[in-house]
């Protein structure tokens, strides 16, 4: 489990994120669901806690995808195929739905769902960062 030091950390980076990716994370028990699948892999107390810490890392956007399982296998002590299986059961149960959630949080929040021309090129200007782009569309 993850200590209480280490959720202070996750929390506090937390708030970096776009309120809608907050609101995905938060409305999903990633933690509790984590900690089964590592037991499911009969890892131990430290390495379930490595294995939150590195799927904490991952939901910050701190690891890509690529990285995810390496890192499972490194930071976690598995082998290459456990990394593997640890990390596509992950994905399945924790980051997809994690994902869909904020793409649904996303729709709901948009006030106008046919942008125009103007509203993708100043997406693309902002750099991809949505909330610059949604800051733009509320202004018009």
């Amino acid at each position: 489990m993850i200590t209480e030091k280490s959720k202070n950390l996750i929390g506090e980076e937390m708030l970096s994120l776009p309120k809608e990716m907050r609101d995905a994370i938060n409305s999903f028990y990633w933690e509790k669901m984590s900690e089964e699948i590592g037991r499911k892999y009969l890892l131990n107390e430290n390495e379930i806690e490595t294995l939150q810490l590195e799927t904490a890392s991952f939901l910050l956007g701190l690891v890509d995808e690529d990285a995810y399982a390496g890192n499972i296998e490194d930071e976690v002590g598995t082998s290459k195929d456990e990394a593997k299986k640890i990390s596509e059961e992950i994905f399945q149960k924790i980051f997809t739905p994690i994902n869909n959630t904020f793409e649904e949080n996303i729709k709901k929040n948009m006030p106008n769902r046919n942008p125009n021309a103007e509203q993708n090129l100043n997406f693309i200007l902002s750099g991809g960062d949505y909330s610059v782009f949604m800051e733009e569309r509320n202004k018009s």
